[in-house]
C-alpha cells in the first residue's frame, strides 16, 4: 500500500515532532523534545496524556503515537483503510484519523453466513422442549453457526499495535460494529471516537447455562484491552447506538443477547486510565479481570484509573473488579427508571482493591441506594465521599443495611497518587456532563 494516498492531515518534519501534553480537560502544558520547547494547543494526535493523570502515567506514561513521522500518519474513511493502516509500519509510532462514521459490518450479517446456517432452523433444532437442557448445543447447525461466526470474527477485529494514536476527526467520527483489540502491546492512546459496539451476528445458545435453564451468549467485545499496559481511552462515546439491548427479540425466554462489554481490561494488563467518555445504553459494561482464578496472571496488575466519564442507561460493571488497584473518581452515574431494580455499579469481586471516591449518582425515586455496591467476593473497599442525587452518601454502611447478607468491609489498603485535580463531587454532574464524550475535547 502506498501510504501517501491517506496523507491528507500529515506534513514532512524536519525533526521529531514534539508532544504536547493534556492534562484532564482544563489545560496544554508543555511538552518538551529534545533542547526545544513550544507553548499552546497541539492537533489531536501529537497529544500525550499528562503527568499523574492516573496509573496510564506511571512510569514513562503514554505517548501513543505521538512521536510519528509523516510516512506513519493516516486518514482513513473505510474499515478497510484502517485495518491496513493498523497493520502498516509494525510498532513504529502512528498515528491514525478516523474520518466519518466507518463500518464495520457494511455488507450487514448475511455476508458472514456459511454452511447453510439459519437461524430459524437453529431455534428448531434447540428449542428446550425438543434438545432438552442437559448438554450444550451439537450438530449441523451449531457448527454452521460456529463456522458464520469465525466469518464475523476476522472482518469485525481490529488489532491495535503498540505506539498507536487513534483519534476522531471533528465531532462525527468513529467506528461502527468493530471490535478494537487492545491485544499484547504497550502505548496506545484512543480518543474522539463515537464507537458503536459490535453486534454479535450469531449469538450461542447454550442450554446448560443458568442452572440448566439456558442462556444466550455473545462473543463480542466494543474495546478490549488484553495482557497490555499504559493504554490512554479518553473522550469517546460508547454506545450500543441503532441496536439497544432493549429492542433484542426473547427466544425460549431468554433475550437474545448480541452484545458484550463495552470497555474489559484483562489477562495482566496495566496502568490504564478511562477519562472523559460517555458510556450510553448498555447491559454489561466493564469488566476489570475475567476470571477469578487469574491470580497469577492478574495479581498485582490491573491498575486501573476511572475518572470524569458519564455513565447512563448502564446496566451492570461500572466496573465490576478482580485483583486490581482501581481508582474510580469523580465519575456521573445515571441509572434510568427501567432499569432501577436490577442495576449496580460498582461490582466488588476477588482481591479487589476498589477506591471509589468523590463520584455522583442519579437514581429514580424508589431506587435502592444499597444496590449501588454489588458484592462477588470478600474484598475491602473504600468508598468515601460520594454523592447520591445531591447527598452525601455512605454507600458501604448503606449497602450492608439494605444488603446485610452481602456485608462489605471498608478500607482497600491503598491511597491514589496518581491523579489530576479532583472536583467536588456536587459539582461532577455538570462538568462531566458539559466535558465527557466525543466532540468536546480540549
Amino acid at each position: 500500500m502506498n501510504a501517501h494516498v491517506w496523507h491528507g492531515h500529515a506534513t514532512k518534519l524536519g525533526r521529531r515532532p514534539r508532544a504536547a501534553v493534556l492534562v484532564g480537560c482544563t489545560a496544554l502544558v508543555l511538552g518538551l523534545t529534545g533542547t526545544s520547547a513550544e507553548a499552546g494547543p497541539r492537533e489531536l494526535g501529537r497529544q500525550v496524556l499528562g503527568a499523574n493523570d492516573g496509573w496510564a502515567s506511571e512510569g514513562a506514561g503514554t505517548t501513543g503515537g505521538s512521536a510519528a513521522d509523516a510516512e506513519h500518519v493516516y486518514t482513513v474513511t473505510t474499515w478497510a483503510e484502517f485495518k491496513q493502516a493498523l497493520a502498516e509500519g509494525g510498532d513504529a509510532p502512528k498515528i491514525i484519523k478516523v474520518k466519518g462514521m466507518i463500518d464495520a459490518v457494511s455488507e450487514g450479517c448475511e455476508a458472514f453466513v456459511t454452511g447453510g446456517y439459519d437461524l430459524q432452523q437453529y431455534l428448531k433444532d434447540y428449542d428446550p422442549a425438543v434438545y432438552g437442557n442437559d448438554e450444550v448445543a451439537k450438530g449441523p447447525q451449531e457448527d454452521a453457526r460456529v463456522a458464520s461466526m469465525a466469518n464475523q470474527d476476522s472482518a469485525i477485529k481490529a488489532n491495535i499495535p503498540s505506539n498507536t494514536t487513534i483519534v476522531g476527526v471533528g465531532r462525527n467520527s468513529g467506528i461502527l460494529g468493530g471490535s478494537l483489540q487492545i491485544k499484547g502491546v504497550s502505548n496506545v492512546i484512543m480518543r474522539n471516537l463515537t464507537i458503536e459496539a459490535p453486534l454479535d451476528c450469531f449469538p450461542k445458545w447454550d442450554p446448560t447455562d443458568d442452572n440448566k435453564t439456558g442462556n444466550w451468549n455473545s462473543e463480542y467485545d466494543t474495546v478490549v484491552v488484553y495482557g497490555s499496559d499504559h493504554v490512554w481511552l479518553d473522550h469517546n462515546t460508547f454506545t450500543d447506538g441503532r441496536y439497544p439491548d432493549s429492542e433484542r427479540p426473547v427466544y425460549f425466554g431468554k433475550v437474545f443477547q448480541q452484545h458484550d462489554g463495552l470497555t474489559d481490561i484483562v489477562r495482566g494488563s496495566n496502568y490504564v486510565t478511562v477519562s472523559w467518555n460517555r458510556y450510553e445504553n448498555h447491559d454489561k459494561n466493564m469488566l476489570i479481570g475475567n476470571g477469578d482464578g487469574l491470580a497469577a496472571t492478574d495479581g498485582g496488575k490491573l491498575k486501573v484509573t476511572m475518572h470524569h466519564n458519564r455513565f447512563e442507561g448502564i446496566l451492570q460493571r461500572s466496573p465490576r473488579v478482580r485483583f486490581g488497584q482501581v481508582d474510580v473518581y469523580n465519575n456521573h452515574y445515571v441509572v434510568n427508571e427501567e432499569q432501577k431494580d436490577d442495576y449496580y455499579i460498582f461490582g466488588v469481586g476477588i482481591s479487589s482493591q476498589l477506591h471509589a471516591t468523590d463520584n455522583a449518582i442519579s437514581l429514580p425515586a424508589g431506587t435502592s441506594v444499597g444496590k449501588a455496591l454489588k458484592k462477588w467476593n470478600e474484598a475491602p473497599l473504600t468508598a468515601e465521599n460520594n454523592y447520591v442525587n445531591g447527598r452525601l452518601t455512605d454507600l458501604i454502611a448503606v449497602h450492608n443495611a439494605e444488603i446485610p447478607e452481602e456485608t462489605l468491609q471498608s478500607g482497600a489498603g491503598w491511597t491514589p497518587t496518581l491523579r489530576t485535580k479532583v472536583d467536588r463531587p456536587q459539582a461532577v454532574p455538570g462538568i462531566v456532563n458539559r466535558g465527557a464524550g466525543v466532540g468536546r475535547v480540549c
